[in-house]
């Protein structure tokens, strides 16, 4: 995997065991950088600028790392965990959603997020670029069945909070003091009728201007400081 960019990078090096390779532009001169890579143990190769925009999709202010592609866990690490507070998202594709709540999620202490396999955004540079350095120290789990995952999850004494405006209660009216799992549905269609059912209750973040929605991480945020404010 590739990632680009000076902040991510300055994260990335101060784990570098995941690092395989370093371009740099020539000329580079980030002083910050340059002294984490001294006597690293994987290549550092430079290459001119024309070279290395045709390596990367975005800015890459001149540094491009080849990394190791994310190691998902899985559902056996949520329960040797003994995990609390677990983030589900029900097909979220923007990345830099995504990569939003990664950061979110790594700040509030939540113990796992879980993501569908397929028609979800997976761990890219994008995402890891919006993370901003937090995604070695989020736990994410890939399944194939967010619904067959959530009767999982109950049978181990999880309630489950899904967010949508209609028939639904006042995110600040649950008792969030158990072990929960969010879900956060899709950007344009919301959480799915499967998963929907699926759920204990469906909260909603009121509106009071003309807007009728949040942005997808905008409403995770919101959501995930209410389930930590409530089990203080």
């Amino acid at each position: 995997m590739l990632v680009y960019g000076r902040n991510v990078a300055l994260e990335v090096l101060k784990n570098p065991k995941k690092v395989q390779k370093v371009i740099l532009q020539q000329g580079f001169d980030d002083k910050k950088i340059l002294s984490l890579l001294e006597n690293s143990k994987f290549p550092v190769i430079t290459k001119s600028k024309k070279e290395i925009d045709h390596l990367a999709d975005g800015v890459h202010q001149g540094i491009i790392l080849y990394v190791r592609d994310y190691q998902y866990f899985t559902l056996s690490d949520v329960m040797v965990d003994a995990s609390s507070f677990i983030v589900m998202l029900d097909h979220i594709e923007d990345p830099h959603n995504f990569g939003a709540i990664i950061r979110t999620c790594e700040a509030a202490g939540v113990d796992f997020i879980i993501i569908p396999k397929d028609r979800q955004v997976q761990v890219n540079a994008t995402v890891m670029k919006t993370s901003v350095g937090t995604l070695d120290e989020m736990k994410i789990v890939q399944v194939a069945n967010l619904a067959s995952t959530i009767d999982y999850l109950k049978d181990h004494g999880y309630w489950v909070v899904g967010t949508a405006l209609e028939d639904s209660v006042d995110y600040r009216s649950i008792d969030y003091s158990g072990k929960v799992v969010l879900v956060i549905g899709n950007e344009g269609s919301g959480i799915s009728k499967l998963v929907r059912k699926k759920c204990d209750y469906i909260a909603k973040i009121p509106m009071y201007g003309t807007t009728n929605s949040l942005n997808a991480s905008v409403a995770s945020g919101i959501m995930i400081y209410e389930v930590i404010r409530n089990r203080k």
